[in-house]
């Protein structure tokens, strides 16, 4: 991306030898915090765009900030545009060719594979013994397992052989099942693979904990493991995802509330008398109440906390049209902008229903680690509107707790994608 701004830039004034000293550090900078180029052959395609989705959007915001402190410079959004999808075009187009081609040439011709063996014999360490088999692809051509503990035609050897084999067969990696090695053993193989180049990693047996993200931290030299709730516990990922939302929220404010408020307000007085919003307290982030702006869609009433429901007599004419295409939904872009919610994520429930649920269904509590979403994962899989069963509720609570868990930037670009889709095709629980 270098040479770039000299095709685009030409007659803005722009230093090229300053501007691109600043783009290149910056660029690595934020390379290096995101793991831009941490890709490695167990790497999927979605964590590639999400890294690559990550980096457009900080490192265009870094390009815009550089024209304010160059006052001669000119500023161009066009051609900021153009050499920013320029750039990343070329980015995009060199990272999955190099990706597939990668893959592709470790299964025709056999090579860049590493060895590999599993020290232990369990559930975990079989079915990452079938992964490698299964996912050629990957790169790993495992060569068996070393056990002290089982003996059957799985095991290659035992743990006094194991040295001399991960010399004679140039083995690149082991796996260590942590409940087959004592500490003192540990160390000892540690030490082995040190001394020889030899990279040594650890399966979990603790399946249901260790599955989840481990993040490890130091306190002076203690090294202390911790379980991350959600990638967006990590600052730089939670300021993208805020950067995004304000900027989302800003363009649907700008471009449809602005004509779009104006328009209902007349409508919604027209049939009804009362406020034109409706604004109701929902628990948002870590359960602290806020307040969620809609526009109203109901007569007056006192039954506020109970869930709309199919033929509701609460709902008026226009009421029906904008619930029927989410534009009631509309005017939480401002709790977007306010930083109560955030473009994608688990719907804001009612405080009933937080109270029925919250200690009835596994994990419905991990909804609130995020901030609440104007959309979510959950809704454009068709579980929204009316909880009529706990099968309701329970699907919900999967898709809310799944987002969260393995929340990217692409997943929250494709769940935007879907809900817009949604809208025009119509949802049959959109009542």
């Amino acid at each position: 991306m270098i040479g770039l701004p000299f095709f685009f830039f030409k007659g803005l004034n722009v230093n090229f030898w300053y501007f691109n000293v600043y783009q290149v550090f910056c660029w690595l900078t934020v390379a290096y915090f995101i793991g831009f180029y941490e890709v490695f052959r167990y790497t999927t395609p979605v964590q590639i765009f999400s890294k690559i989705t990550k980096q457009a959007i900080i490192f265009l915001l870094i390009v815009i900030a550089f024209f304010p402190f160059s006052k001669e410079t000119v500023f161009s959004g066009k051609a900021i545009a153009l050499f920013l999808s320029s750039g990343f075009s070329l980015i995009i187009i060199s990272k999955v060719l190099a990706f597939y081609y990668l893959k592709k040439y470790r299964i025709v011709t056999g090579s860049n594979y590493r060895n590999a063996i599993i020290v232990g014999y369990n559930k975990e360490a079989i079915r990452l013994k079938d992964l490698f088999n299964t996912r050629t692809d990957f790169g790993y051509r495992f060569l068996g397992f070393f056990s002290d503990n089982v003996q059957n035609d799985d095991i290659r050897g035992n743990l006094r052989e194991l040295q001399s084999f991960l010399i004679d067969e140039k083995v690149d990696e082991i796996y260590c099942s942590l409940g087959e090695l004592s500490n003192d053993k540990i160390k000892d193989l540690i030490e082995f693979t040190d001394e020889n180049n030899i990279t040594i990693k650890f399966i979990p047996d603790s399946k249901e904990i260790f599955s989840k993200n481990l993040k490890i931290d130091y306190y002076e030299f203690f090294p202390v493991l911790s379980l991350q709730k959600t990638p967006l516990d990590e600052p730089i990922v939670k300021f993208s995802k805020r950067v995004f939302d304000i900027f989302f929220s800003l363009f649907v404010i700008v471009l449809f509330l602005s004509w779009l408020i104006p328009v209902l307000a007349f409508l919604i007085k027209l049939e009804s008398r009362g406020p034109v919003f409706f604004k109701q307290s929902r628990p948002g982030l870590n359960e602290e109440e806020f307040f969620c702006y809609k526009f109203r869609s109901m007569m007056l009433n006192s039954t506020t906390e109970q869930e709309a429901s199919r033929n509701d007599p609460r709902v008026t004419k226009i009421g029906r049209i904008i619930r029927k295409t989410s534009l009631d939904e509309m005017p939480q872009f401002f709790n977007v902008l306010f930083g109560d919610m955030s473009v994608v994520g688990p719907r804001p429930h009612l405080w009933s229903q937080n109270k029925t649920y919250g200690n009835r269904i596994k994990k419905y509590m991990v909804r609130h680690y995020v901030k609440p979403g104007i959309t979510g994962l959950a809704q454009v899989r068709g579980f929204r509107g009316e909880i009529e069963t706990d099968e309701d509720m329970i699907n919900r609570i999967k898709y809310d707790v799944f987002y969260i868990e393995n929340w990217s930037m692409l997943l929250d670009l494709k769940v935007i994608a879907q809900t817009v889709i949604n809208i025009f095709k119509g949802e049959e629980k959109a009542y």
